[in-house]
């Protein structure tokens, strides 16, 4: 195998694979990326089993061949190469790589990529089209409410749902919930459970444009298909909770407030709430005011925040990071808060925009 290419586009290909290779495998070879040259261009595949990505670039194919390099070291040798063209050949044994740009010369031991895995085959029956734009916003604002723990790993993914002529992307931990969903072109009836891993590192991939993804379900994976570069990944398996029967519909307060005045107020008195064992906040909603306090015992803030208010007058608390959280991803300038009591969950959404819902549960307090 021997091939030249331009130092950039290497590193990125490699950067963009790099993503799947998570290091932890008790199969030694999937700590290395698979590199192929044939037919003009490099595919460069990494894989941890349950996520597979591959992607190609152009290059100058002068021998063709295929071989697998440790991920981590290659990738760093690359990235600290000079820009310019790199040439890269495997020895007569198959034994290394060595890599060549300018005066800068570095050989790699590889290993048999006879060992490396074969991608899963995708059978393209059930697929839809959607702007990576979308999708990208989609996965950013519901992946931080995936559970980080084990103990119902159904919870670790995201439920994408297509019915209706709508998408919705649903997440939840059961301290909160996020809702996303979009109009889309499509009369499929799809629900698959997809790992948060896998969302998180795709929207480091996605394009922030109208440019468009291929996604293809089957009954245990899902591809996503962005030309040059495709990531497969295994689907979670068990029943998503049926999220609808969790969000009220009913409140007896509505409040509507300025986003960034009452995140910002919420994170000044996150300073001093991080102090107690559940990032403590009090909101007092009286008289068309919100009050704003937390106490620990480095001390306490005060924050007041005009806001408009139909109903009764509730006194909640709640887990500042989770606010912050949800705040952080809307969208406008102006957004409402639907509330029942003060241990009932708050609904949390955009004043004009009906894209999303985010539920948060309150915290329980002395005298509530």
């Amino acid at each position: 195998m021997k091939f030249i290419c331009e130092k950039n586009s290497l590193q990125e290909a490699v950067s963009t694979a790099q993503k799947a290779v998570t290091g932890k495998s008790n199969m030694a070879v999937l700590e290395g990326l698979l590199i192929i040259a044939s037919n003009n261009e490099i595919t460069i595949i990494g894989s941890d089993k349950d996520l597979s990505i591959e992607t190609k670039i152009k290059a100058e194919i002068i021998e063709e061949g295929s071989i697998v390099v440790d991920s981590k070291l290659f990738g760093e040798i690359i990235r600290k190469m000079p820009n310019y063209q790199i040439e890269l050949s495997k020895d007569i044994n198959g034994n290394s790589l060595e890599i060549t740009c300018k005066k800068s010369k570095a050989i790699v031991k590889c290993m048999n990529e006879e060992d490396y895995p074969s991608l899963p085959y995708i059978e393209d029956n059930i697929n839809i089209n959607i702007s990576q734009g979308v999708i990208k916003n989609m996965i950013k604002g519901t992946i931080f409410s995936v559970a980080q723990d084990e103990i119902r790993p159904i919870l670790m993914g995201v439920l994408l749902e297509i019915k209706n002529n709508k998408i919705n992307f649903v997440a939840l931990d059961g301290l909160r919930l996020a809702l996303r969903y979009e109009n889309i072109d499509s009369d499929k009836d799809i629900s698959v459970v997809i790992p948060g891993k896998t969302l998180n590192e795709i929207s480091k991939i996605l394009s922030d444009t109208n440019d468009i993804v291929n996604i293809t379900f089957t009954q245990n994976q899902v591809l996503f298909n962005l030309g040059n570069t495709k990531i497969i990944s295994r689907l979670l398996e068990g029943e998503y909770i049926k999220y609808n029967s969790i969000i009220p519909y009913d409140h007896k307060l509505k409040v509507i407030v300025k986003k960034d005045e009452i995140l910002e107020s919420i994170e000044r008195a996150s300073l001093v709430a991080r102090e107690t064992d559940n990032n403590f906040v009090k909101l007092d909603m009286v008289d068309d005011l919100i009050v704003i306090t937390s106490n620990s015992q480095l001390g306490n803030v005060r924050e007041e925040v005009n806001a408009i208010m139909q109903g009764e007058e509730i006194h909640i608390a709640f887990n500042s990071k989770y606010l912050i959280d949800v705040l952080k991803n809307l969208d406008e300038e102006e957004i409402i808060m639907e509330l029942t009591s003060s241990i009932s969950p708050c609904i949390l959404k955009n004043k004009q925009n009906d894209n999303s819902i985010y539920l948060v549960l309150p915290v329980r307090f002395l005298n509530a």
